[in-house]
Parts: structure tokens; sequence; C-alpha cells
């Protein structure tokens, strides 16, 4: 290799060589590198060479790792809190307003109002998940392979992005000033002649509850199931038909076979998602109906003397306007 540099200086002249070493160095950086070895221009990589690892990172700005090591320090604060708190709940769970031991507190989870709560928060929770999952199932199939146009399978997607994070007091509010005593709606229908309430119907109910909490759900169901959908190859459906198979028997033993584990975990996600909602049926209904997210909500900010909502729901539930 020396000599043949050598030949190519006696031969072409010092320029030769500059120019050859013009044109490496911009095929280097043409491929991204600044140089044929990269641990030759930095010294820390080349003092690590030797040792297996990554380098340090001595080349990052000093801005970055103060803002990397002041994030992990507030992330192990926050985590401290919490398990500070958690152990907090925990000890007081075994104590008395004085502060000494007790099982009372585990012996009154058998009372009425809180069975009741429970009761309640898995009916709401049951209904509006496998009907927010039919649903939102049936939308989901119809935009992707119902054939239905471009535009409404966009239109749906964006909507139920948006729906499905629109809750707590502004969809109380909604539905209020829609659904309420003298809501735009329940106003439309009664100079038609149709009275909602003079039949039954009450937004601040059982069915006035699970219709608010399915207007969140079924959009989540649509968002979960729809790239489900698309799984579901077109080859399987002609092949099936091909075979003989009918609809039905495509569905139960190929199309559902496939489904099953999304629309069990997606229908798990809505229960969990409905059970766990506070904000909403609080607003909604002012504590009236005993969940138990407003139980645990009045245990822990209502104070020792104030009563739970689930120790007032059994009063008959009062009229009241949209403008709460």
């Amino acid at each position: 290799m020396a000599e043949g540099l050598e030949g190519v200086k006696q031969r072409h002249g010092p320029e030769a060589l500059a120019l050859d070493a013009e044109v490496r160095g911009a095929v280097w950086a043409a491929l991204g590198r600044l140089s044929p070895d990269p641990r030759a221009a930095d010294p820390e990589r080349r003092h690590h060479a030797g040792t297996r690892g990554p380098p340090p990172m001595t080349n990052v700005p000093c801005s970055f790792r103060s803002y990397r090591a002041l994030f992990i320090n507030l992330g192990l604060r926050m985590r401290s809190n919490d398990q500070r708190r958690a152990g907090a709940l925990l000890v007081g769970a075994f104590q008395d307003p004085a502060g000494n031991f007790t099982l009372q507190n585990i012996r009154d989870l058998s009372s009425d109002y809180i069975v009741n709560a429970y009761k309640l928060s898995i009916g709401v929770s049951l209904v509006t998940a496998v009907g927010g999952a039919l649903f939102g199932f049936l939308l989901a199939y119809a935009v992707t392979v119902g054939g239905l146009p471009r535009p409404f399978r966009s239109g749906l997607l964006t909507f139920s992005g948006v729906a499905s994070n629109f809750a707590g007091v502004p969809l109380a509010f909604a539905f209020i000033a829609t659904l309420g005593r003298i809501g735009l709606v329940t106003v439309l229908l009664k100079n038609l002649g149709i009275d909602l309430y003079q039949q039954g119907f009450s937004l601040y109910s059982f069915a006035g509850l699970s219709l608010t909490y399915l207007y969140f759900q079924f959009p989540l169901m649509v968002l979960i199931i729809t790239p489900a959908i698309e799984g579901l190859k077109r080859e399987w459906r002609e092949g099936a038909e091909n075979l003989g198979a009918t609809s039905r028997q495509y569905w139960r033993y190929i199309a559902l076979p496939v489904l099953l584990p999304s629309l069990l975990g997606t229908i798990l996600l809505l229960f969990g998602n409905a059970f766990g909602a506070y904000a909403t049926a609080l607003s909604l209904t002012g504590g009236l109906i005993n969940l138990v997210t407003i139980l645990i909500g009045s245990q822990i900010g209502g104070g020792s003397g104030s009563r739970s909502p689930g120790q007032r729901r059994l009063q008959p539930e009062r009229p009241r306007g949209s403008g709460r």
C-alpha cells in the first residue's frame, strides 16, 4: 500500500494524493460518517474503543443531561408520594377516628348502601359495555367491510376520537341541556305530543346514566375494534364460500374466533372505563345515584362528619331542571 502511494506520488505529484483524500472524504461524508475511522476523530471513542458498551454521554449538551436528571428526580418523588398515600390508606383502613386499631371499617363493607353501590356500578358498567360494544362493532363493520363511502369512515373515526374523550362535567351539561326536563329534545318531543318524563324516562336515573355513558363508550369501541376488523382477509371469506360455507358458518368458524380476543378485551376495557367514571355521574345526578366511585370520593374528600351520597340514595328522586 505504501509502495502504491509512493508510485502515485512520483508519477502524478502530491496534488493527486490531496485530490484522492478529498474524494474519499466526500464519499465518507455522503455515507453519514465524518472519517473512515470515527474513533480517530473522537478522543472519547478512541479511549473506549477497547471496552464494551456505549461510550459515555460526554458529547451530550449539559442542558439535556440536567433536564434528564430533573425529570428522573421528579418521577422518583412522585412515585414516593404515591407509595406514601397508598400506605396511609392501607393503615387508615384499620384505624378508627381516634387512631386506634379496629376492624369495624372492614365490617362496614357489608353495609346495604355499599353493597347496593357495587350492584349498581356493576349493572351500569355491564349494560354500557355490552351495549357500546355491540353498537360500536356494527358501526366499525359498516365503515370497513360494509362498503360505506370512504368519507363516512374518516368522519366516524374523527368523531370517535373526539367523543371517546368527551366526558365529565361538559358531557353532563350537554345531556342536561338536551334531554333534561327542559332540554332541547325534550321540549321538541313535548311539542309533538310525546312527553318523555310523563312516560317514565328520567335522565337522572339508571337508564339516563347508562345513555350518557354510551356516548363515550361506543366511540372507544369503534377506535379499538376497527383495526381488528380490517385484519379479516377477503381471501378467507372467498375461500369459505368456494368450499360451500354459508355466511353464518363463516362468522362462526372463521371470523368470530379471530375477532373474539379483541372483542373480549374491548368489552373488559369498556367495563373498567364505565366502572371508574366519576365526574360524569356526580355532575349529572349530584350523588343521587349510588355508585362506588361517588362513595369513595365522598369518603376521601367529604370529611368525617358528612354523610355519603349512598346513605341518602333511598330517598325518592326529586325533579330538577337542566339549569342545575
